[in-house]
């Protein structure tokens, strides 16, 4: 089951971290800022499907807000983050909350995760603020931490688990011929 999300937030959050961490389960120090977009591919298999994950990490940076909309329009999860020890980022991640829900798919399983969560004594964001917010939006809420991989994969499976149950498989019961009219035409077709 091809299932296309997109991670949105502040440059600086920590959103390709998030995605290093679990597609390569890599860390750097000092990751460079995304320009424009990455992409990366992850295949989860569960209980319940396998989930085939083309993951978008857009730029956080504001030149590039005007180009999320084509990585989240369509897309069938999104991720925002936002830095736990940094207020600003919460309330831009709100923002983006605000704007999924004016033009992002109805559908769209959403999660509003704060990063850094090893920087838990420099926290300016209270675990209850962020978690009510999410749960007023019809969202999930989860903290990580990319640097010490604390709740990384719990969010990806969290997502795959959700998309598995609202996106089911689109093969089942479809016929994709009509074998009479087939052999018809076959039989039509090509006399000389």
């Amino acid at each position: 089951m091809p299932s296309w999300w997109v991670l949105l937030g502040d440059m600086g959050t920590g959103k390709t971290s998030m995605v290093l961490r679990f597609v390569k389960g890599q860390f750097y120090d000092n990751q460079e800022p995304t320009v424009g977009a990455a992409f990366f591919t992850q295949i989860l298999s569960l209980a319940e499907a396998t989930v085939k994950f083309d993951i978008w990490d857009t730029a956080g940076q504001e030149r590039y807000h005007s180009l999320a909309p084509m990585y989240y329009r369509g897309a069938a999860a999104a991720v925002v983050v936002y830095d736990i020890s940094s207020m600003d980022t919460f309330l831009r991640a709100k923002k983006w909350v605000q704007e999924l829900q004016r033009q992002g798919n109805q559908n769209l399983v959403m999660a509003l995760v704060g990063n850094k969560l090893d920087l838990d004594p420099k926290r300016e964001v209270q675990n209850e603020d962020a978690e009510q917010f999410a749960q007023e939006n019809g969202m999930f809420y989860l903290e990580t931490s990319a640097k010490t991989a604390q709740n990384i994969n719990d969010l990806f499976f969290e997502i795959a688990k959700r998309l598995a149950r609202a996106l089911p498989s689109r093969t089942a019961g479809i016929t994709l011929t009509d074998e009479k009219r087939e052999r018809k035409r076959r039989r039509f077709c090509c006399l000389g």
